[in-house]
Protein backbone atom coordinates (compact mmCIF):
# COMPACT_ATOMS: atom_id res chain seq x y z
CA UNK A 1 0.00 0.00 0.00
CA UNK A 2 1.82 3.31 -0.85
CA UNK A 3 1.61 6.57 0.66
CA UNK A 4 -0.49 7.63 -2.15
CA UNK A 5 -3.15 5.42 -1.20
CA UNK A 6 -2.88 6.04 2.38
CA UNK A 7 -3.97 9.57 1.72
CA UNK A 8 -6.73 8.48 -0.70
CA UNK A 9 -9.88 10.05 -0.80
CA UNK A 10 -11.47 7.12 -0.07
CA UNK A 11 -10.28 6.89 3.34
CA UNK A 12 -13.33 7.45 5.31
CA UNK A 13 -12.39 10.84 7.38
CA UNK A 14 -14.67 8.97 9.91
CA UNK A 15 -12.85 9.78 12.24
CA UNK A 16 -15.51 11.51 14.43
CA UNK A 17 -13.41 11.82 14.80
CA UNK A 18 -9.69 12.13 13.77
CA UNK A 19 -7.64 14.44 15.33
CA UNK A 20 -6.38 17.90 12.70
CA UNK A 21 -3.42 18.83 14.35
CA UNK A 22 -2.43 22.58 14.08
CA UNK A 23 1.13 22.39 11.87
CA UNK A 24 3.28 25.21 11.43
CA UNK A 25 5.33 26.47 8.30
CA UNK A 26 8.39 24.60 10.05
CA UNK A 27 6.20 21.33 10.14
CA UNK A 28 5.19 21.61 6.84
CA UNK A 29 7.21 20.57 3.75
CA UNK A 30 6.59 23.04 0.94
CA UNK A 31 5.69 21.37 -3.14
CA UNK A 32 5.91 24.75 -4.46
CA UNK A 33 6.06 28.43 -3.69
CA UNK A 34 5.57 31.03 -6.65
CA UNK A 35 5.35 34.54 -7.33
CA UNK A 36 2.14 35.55 -9.81
CA UNK A 37 3.64 36.94 -13.00
CA UNK A 38 2.41 40.70 -12.70
CA UNK A 39 0.86 39.92 -16.41
CA UNK A 40 -1.19 37.05 -15.09
CA UNK A 41 -5.21 37.31 -16.09
CA UNK A 42 -7.39 36.67 -12.67
CA UNK A 43 -7.75 32.99 -12.51
CA UNK A 44 -9.18 30.45 -9.42
CA UNK A 45 -5.99 29.31 -7.28
CA UNK A 46 -7.59 25.63 -8.06
CA UNK A 47 -6.90 26.32 -11.59
CA UNK A 48 -3.84 28.14 -11.47
CA UNK A 49 -1.98 25.34 -8.98
CA UNK A 50 -3.65 22.67 -10.73
CA UNK A 51 -1.85 24.02 -14.35
CA UNK A 52 1.62 24.04 -12.11
CA UNK A 53 1.91 20.45 -10.69
CA UNK A 54 2.03 17.30 -12.86
CA UNK A 55 -0.41 15.02 -11.81
CA UNK A 56 -2.43 16.85 -9.64
CA UNK A 57 -6.76 16.92 -10.20
CA UNK A 58 -8.78 19.32 -9.62
CA UNK A 59 -10.26 17.56 -6.67
CA UNK A 60 -7.01 16.54 -5.00
CA UNK A 61 -6.20 20.73 -5.37
CA UNK A 62 -9.89 21.44 -3.85
CA UNK A 63 -9.30 18.86 -0.54
CA UNK A 64 -6.28 20.39 -0.09
CA UNK A 65 -7.47 24.02 -0.22
CA UNK A 66 -10.04 22.94 2.10
CA UNK A 67 -7.27 21.63 4.03
CA UNK A 68 -5.46 24.70 4.67
CA UNK A 69 -2.59 23.62 2.75
CA UNK A 70 -2.61 26.23 0.28
CA UNK A 71 -1.80 30.07 0.92
CA UNK A 72 -2.16 33.18 -0.98
CA UNK A 73 -0.35 35.81 0.02
CA UNK A 74 0.22 34.11 3.71
CA UNK A 75 -3.87 33.55 4.17
CA UNK A 76 -6.23 30.60 3.16
CA UNK A 77 -8.61 30.61 0.54
CA UNK A 78 -11.10 29.21 -0.91
CA UNK A 79 -11.29 27.04 -4.31
CA UNK A 80 -12.93 30.45 -6.40
CA UNK A 81 -10.54 32.81 -4.89
CA UNK A 82 -8.91 34.02 -8.10
CA UNK A 83 -4.83 34.92 -8.02
CA UNK A 84 -3.55 38.15 -9.60
CA UNK A 85 -0.25 39.05 -10.58
CA UNK A 86 1.84 39.84 -7.47
CA UNK A 87 0.30 37.82 -5.11
CA UNK A 88 2.36 34.94 -3.33
CA UNK A 89 1.09 31.40 -3.26
CA UNK A 90 2.44 28.08 -1.13
CA UNK A 91 1.23 25.12 -1.64
CA UNK A 92 1.90 22.53 1.33
CA UNK A 93 2.65 18.99 1.35
CA UNK A 94 0.16 16.71 3.65
CA UNK A 95 2.79 16.18 6.26
CA UNK A 96 6.14 15.59 6.86
CA UNK A 97 7.34 12.48 5.58
CA UNK A 98 8.97 11.05 8.73
CA UNK A 99 5.39 10.91 9.75
CA UNK A 100 4.97 7.88 7.33
CA UNK A 101 7.03 6.02 9.68
CA UNK A 102 6.51 4.39 13.04
CA UNK A 103 8.20 2.22 15.64
CA UNK A 104 6.34 -0.65 16.77
CA UNK A 105 5.57 -0.02 20.04
CA UNK A 106 4.04 -3.14 22.86
CA UNK A 107 0.83 -1.99 24.03
CA UNK A 108 -2.28 -2.89 25.74
CA UNK A 109 -4.91 -3.87 22.94
CA UNK A 110 -8.97 -4.89 23.43
CA UNK A 111 -8.88 -6.61 20.55
CA UNK A 112 -12.84 -7.77 20.16
CA UNK A 113 -12.51 -10.04 16.85
CA UNK A 114 -9.33 -10.74 14.35
CA UNK A 115 -9.10 -12.91 11.61
CA UNK A 116 -6.83 -13.44 8.63
CA UNK A 117 -8.27 -10.47 6.84
CA UNK A 118 -9.30 -7.93 9.42
CA UNK A 119 -8.67 -6.85 13.14
CA UNK A 120 -11.93 -5.02 15.33
CA UNK A 121 -9.96 -2.93 18.12
CA UNK A 122 -11.88 -1.34 21.05
CA UNK A 123 -9.99 2.10 21.32
CA UNK A 124 -10.04 3.48 25.06
CA UNK A 125 -10.18 7.51 24.87
CA UNK A 126 -7.04 9.40 25.25
CA UNK A 127 -5.26 7.35 22.66
CA UNK A 128 -4.65 9.07 19.07
CA UNK A 129 -5.26 6.51 16.50
CA UNK A 130 -2.47 7.07 14.13
CA UNK A 131 0.76 9.13 14.23
CA UNK A 132 0.96 12.94 13.14
CA UNK A 133 2.02 16.27 14.47
CA UNK A 134 3.33 16.23 17.71
CA UNK A 135 2.11 12.39 18.17
CA UNK A 136 4.45 9.88 16.67
CA UNK A 137 4.98 7.50 19.44
CA UNK A 138 2.07 5.55 21.97
CA UNK A 139 -0.54 6.27 18.97
CA UNK A 140 -3.00 2.81 18.50
CA UNK A 141 -0.80 2.24 15.17
CA UNK A 142 2.21 1.95 16.81
CA UNK A 143 0.61 -0.89 19.11
CA UNK A 144 -1.13 -2.51 16.08
CA UNK A 145 2.27 -2.33 14.25
CA UNK A 146 3.40 -4.46 17.23
CA UNK A 147 0.91 -6.91 16.97
CA UNK A 148 0.47 -7.17 13.24
CA UNK A 149 4.26 -7.61 12.14
CA UNK A 150 6.25 -10.98 12.53
CA UNK A 151 8.72 -11.13 15.61
CA UNK A 152 11.62 -10.17 13.07
CA UNK A 153 9.95 -7.21 12.09
CA UNK A 154 8.86 -5.92 15.38
CA UNK A 155 12.16 -3.84 16.30
CA UNK A 156 11.87 -2.48 12.61
CA UNK A 157 10.75 1.14 11.94
CA UNK A 158 7.34 0.15 9.63
CA UNK A 159 6.64 2.34 6.76
CA UNK A 160 2.41 3.49 7.44
CA UNK A 161 0.58 2.44 5.04
CA UNK A 162 1.21 -1.00 5.50
CA UNK A 163 -1.30 -0.48 8.54
CA UNK A 164 -4.79 -0.92 7.36
CA UNK A 165 -6.58 1.47 8.82
CA UNK A 166 -10.14 2.33 7.03
CA UNK A 167 -11.93 4.55 9.01
CA UNK A 168 -10.48 6.71 12.27
CA UNK A 169 -12.11 8.17 15.40
CA UNK A 170 -10.31 10.64 17.50
CA UNK A 171 -8.01 10.69 20.79
CA UNK A 172 -10.77 11.38 23.18
CA UNK A 173 -13.44 9.48 21.43
CA UNK A 174 -13.91 5.95 22.20
CA UNK A 175 -15.36 2.49 20.86
CA UNK A 176 -15.09 0.07 17.49
CA UNK A 177 -12.11 0.75 14.82
CA UNK A 178 -11.70 -1.43 11.48
CA UNK A 179 -8.44 -2.38 10.48
CA UNK A 180 -7.61 -4.47 7.06
CA UNK A 181 -4.85 -6.94 7.40
CA UNK A 182 -4.15 -7.20 3.21
CA UNK A 183 -4.71 -5.07 0.56
CA UNK A 184 -7.59 -7.21 -0.94
CA UNK A 185 -9.08 -6.54 2.54
CA UNK A 186 -8.15 -2.60 2.27
CA UNK A 187 -9.90 -2.17 -0.90
CA UNK A 188 -13.33 -4.20 -0.41
CA UNK A 189 -13.67 -2.48 3.39
CA UNK A 190 -12.92 1.27 1.90
CA UNK A 191 -15.05 0.27 -1.05
CA UNK A 192 -18.17 0.05 1.53
CA UNK A 193 -17.51 3.09 3.41
CA UNK A 194 -17.31 5.31 0.13
CA UNK A 195 -20.56 3.45 -0.65
CA UNK A 196 -22.01 4.16 3.21
CA UNK A 197 -22.96 0.93 3.44
CA UNK A 198 -21.10 0.30 7.31
CA UNK A 199 -23.08 0.54 10.04
CA UNK A 200 -22.08 3.28 12.41
CA UNK A 201 -23.63 3.80 15.89
CA UNK A 202 -22.51 6.32 18.25
CA UNK A 203 -23.75 7.23 21.61
CA UNK A 204 -23.44 10.76 23.03
CA UNK A 205 -24.03 13.10 25.80
CA UNK A 206 -25.49 16.26 24.17
CA UNK A 207 -26.46 19.62 26.65
CA UNK A 208 -30.04 20.57 26.63
CA UNK A 209 -33.55 18.85 25.76
CA UNK A 210 -34.25 17.72 22.09
CA UNK A 211 -37.22 19.15 21.06
CA UNK A 212 -37.99 15.91 18.77
CA UNK A 213 -37.32 11.98 19.52
CA UNK A 214 -35.14 12.22 16.32
CA UNK A 215 -33.97 14.03 13.65
CA UNK A 216 -31.18 14.65 10.56
CA UNK A 217 -28.71 16.98 10.44
CA UNK A 218 -27.36 18.30 7.26
CA UNK A 219 -24.48 20.27 6.95
CA UNK A 220 -20.94 20.67 4.99
CA UNK A 221 -18.49 20.50 7.09
CA UNK A 222 -14.69 21.67 6.73
CA UNK A 223 -11.83 23.78 8.38
CA UNK A 224 -12.54 26.61 10.50
CA UNK A 225 -11.45 29.54 8.38
CA UNK A 226 -9.48 31.49 10.95
CA UNK A 227 -8.66 28.07 13.31
CA UNK A 228 -7.00 25.12 11.61
CA UNK A 229 -7.48 22.84 14.60
CA UNK A 230 -11.32 22.96 14.54
CA UNK A 231 -13.57 21.57 12.28
CA UNK A 232 -17.01 24.45 11.27
CA UNK A 233 -20.44 23.78 9.60
CA UNK A 234 -21.37 25.18 6.68
CA UNK A 235 -25.39 24.78 5.53
CA UNK A 236 -24.96 26.71 2.66
CA UNK A 237 -22.18 24.59 1.01
CA UNK A 238 -20.43 27.18 0.60
CA UNK A 239 -17.63 25.28 2.01
CA UNK A 240 -15.93 21.94 3.03
CA UNK A 241 -17.76 18.16 2.45
CA UNK A 242 -21.31 17.36 2.55
CA UNK A 243 -22.52 15.51 5.96
CA UNK A 244 -24.92 13.82 7.03
CA UNK A 245 -25.57 12.47 10.81
CA UNK A 246 -29.21 10.90 11.96
CA UNK A 247 -29.82 11.02 15.71
CA UNK A 248 -32.35 9.25 18.09
CA UNK A 249 -33.56 10.39 21.79
CA UNK A 250 -32.61 7.41 24.04
CA UNK A 251 -33.17 8.97 27.57
CA UNK A 252 -33.98 12.24 28.93
CA UNK A 253 -31.62 13.72 31.78
CA UNK A 254 -33.04 17.21 32.60
CA UNK A 255 -30.29 19.69 30.89
CA UNK A 256 -28.67 16.55 29.37
CA UNK A 257 -30.23 14.21 26.81
CA UNK A 258 -28.63 10.80 25.82
CA UNK A 259 -28.79 9.78 22.13
CA UNK A 260 -28.09 7.75 19.48
CA UNK A 261 -25.85 8.60 16.20
CA UNK A 262 -26.07 7.12 13.10
CA UNK A 263 -23.30 8.54 10.21
CA UNK A 264 -24.72 8.33 6.58
CA UNK A 265 -21.52 10.46 5.85
CA UNK A 266 -17.89 10.32 8.03
CA UNK A 267 -16.58 13.62 8.21
CA UNK A 268 -13.91 14.78 10.40
CA UNK A 269 -15.63 15.52 14.05
CA UNK A 270 -18.96 15.56 12.44
CA UNK A 271 -20.81 14.81 15.57
CA UNK A 272 -19.68 17.06 17.12
CA UNK A 273 -19.96 20.06 14.86
CA UNK A 274 -23.60 18.97 14.45
CA UNK A 275 -24.64 19.34 17.44
CA UNK A 276 -23.13 22.36 18.22
CA UNK A 277 -24.83 23.56 15.15
CA UNK A 278 -27.91 23.09 16.05
CA UNK A 279 -27.13 24.30 20.09
CA UNK A 280 -26.22 20.75 21.63
CA UNK A 281 -22.90 20.75 21.79
CA UNK A 282 -21.74 17.27 23.50
CA UNK A 283 -21.43 17.27 27.02
CA UNK A 284 -17.99 18.29 28.22
CA UNK A 285 -16.61 18.72 24.52
CA UNK A 286 -13.66 21.62 25.10
CA UNK A 287 -13.13 22.04 21.40
CA UNK A 288 -16.73 22.95 20.37
CA UNK A 289 -18.19 24.64 23.57
CA UNK A 290 -19.37 21.94 25.53
CA UNK A 291 -17.01 22.40 28.86
CA UNK A 292 -19.29 24.80 30.49
CA UNK A 293 -22.57 24.83 31.65
CA UNK A 294 -24.86 25.40 28.58
CA UNK A 295 -28.21 24.74 30.63
CA UNK A 296 -28.92 24.48 33.87
CA UNK A 297 -29.49 26.06 36.93
CA UNK A 298 -27.24 29.11 38.81
CA UNK A 299 -26.83 27.18 42.09
CA UNK A 300 -23.72 26.74 42.86
CA UNK A 301 -23.91 22.99 44.09
CA UNK A 302 -25.07 22.75 40.15
CA UNK A 303 -21.96 23.77 39.27
CA UNK A 304 -20.32 21.93 41.24
CA UNK A 305 -21.95 18.70 40.12
CA UNK A 306 -21.00 19.35 36.51
CA UNK A 307 -17.49 20.40 37.66
CA UNK A 308 -17.40 16.95 38.90
CA UNK A 309 -18.84 15.29 36.19
CA UNK A 310 -16.19 16.94 34.06
CA UNK A 311 -13.88 15.53 36.52
CA UNK A 312 -14.76 12.11 35.61
CA UNK A 313 -14.66 12.33 32.13
CA UNK A 314 -12.43 14.30 31.17
CA UNK A 315 -13.43 14.24 27.28
CA UNK A 316 -16.41 14.94 25.07
CA UNK A 317 -19.41 12.38 25.81
CA UNK A 318 -19.42 10.43 22.54
CA UNK A 319 -18.50 6.61 22.13
CA UNK A 320 -18.38 4.77 19.02
CA UNK A 321 -20.68 1.74 20.64
CA UNK A 322 -21.81 -0.34 16.88
CA UNK A 323 -20.08 -1.50 13.84
CA UNK A 324 -21.46 -3.56 11.33
CA UNK A 325 -20.25 -4.03 7.88
CA UNK A 326 -19.47 -7.55 5.19
CA UNK A 327 -16.72 -9.45 5.81
CA UNK A 328 -14.20 -8.80 2.72
CA UNK A 329 -13.70 -12.67 1.87
CA UNK A 330 -16.39 -14.88 3.31
CA UNK A 331 -19.29 -12.01 2.36
CA UNK A 332 -21.29 -13.00 5.80
CA UNK A 333 -22.48 -9.42 7.26
CA UNK A 334 -20.69 -8.87 10.21
CA UNK A 335 -22.06 -6.66 13.51
CA UNK A 336 -20.03 -5.81 16.90
CA UNK A 337 -21.02 -3.87 19.82
CA UNK A 338 -18.86 -2.34 22.65
CA UNK A 339 -19.28 -1.45 26.53
CA UNK A 340 -19.69 1.90 27.29
CA UNK A 341 -16.61 2.59 29.02
CA UNK A 342 -16.42 3.44 32.69
CA UNK A 343 -15.97 7.39 32.81
CA UNK A 344 -19.07 7.74 30.41
CA UNK A 345 -21.32 5.13 32.50
CA UNK A 346 -20.41 7.03 35.67
CA UNK A 347 -21.63 10.23 34.15
CA UNK A 348 -24.75 8.88 33.24
CA UNK A 349 -25.57 7.47 36.77
CA UNK A 350 -24.48 11.14 38.45
CA UNK A 351 -27.09 12.84 35.76
CA UNK A 352 -29.25 9.87 36.24
CA UNK A 353 -29.34 10.16 40.43
CA UNK A 354 -29.75 14.30 39.68
CA UNK A 355 -32.85 14.20 37.41
CA UNK A 356 -34.49 11.99 39.65
CA UNK A 357 -33.74 14.30 43.00
CA UNK A 358 -35.07 17.45 40.83
CA UNK A 359 -38.24 15.77 39.76
CA UNK A 360 -38.59 14.72 43.29
CA UNK A 361 -37.87 18.05 45.13
CA UNK A 362 -38.71 20.90 42.42
CA UNK A 363 -37.30 23.85 42.43
CA UNK A 364 -35.54 23.18 46.24
CA UNK A 365 -33.17 20.93 44.23
CA UNK A 366 -29.72 23.13 42.85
Amino acid sequence: MSTQDWNNDELEDDLEDANPEEQTSEEKEIRLQITVDNKQEPLRIDKFVMNRLEGATRNKIQNHIDDGLILVNGKQVKANHKVKGGDEVLVYEHRKQESTDIIPEKMALDIVFEDDDILVVNKPPGIVVHPGSGNYHGTLVNGLAWHLNPEEDKMRIIHLPRIGLVHRIGKDTSGLLLVGKNEHAIQHLQAQFKKHTVHRRYIGLAWGDFKDEEGTITAHIGRNIRYRKKMDAFPDGSHGKHAVTHYKVLERLLYVTLLEFRLETGRTHQIRVHTRLIGHPLFNDETYGGDSIVKGTVFAKYKQFVDNCFKIMPRQALHAKELGFVHPTTGEQMMFDSEMPNDFVQVLDKWRIYTKTYKLEGDEAY
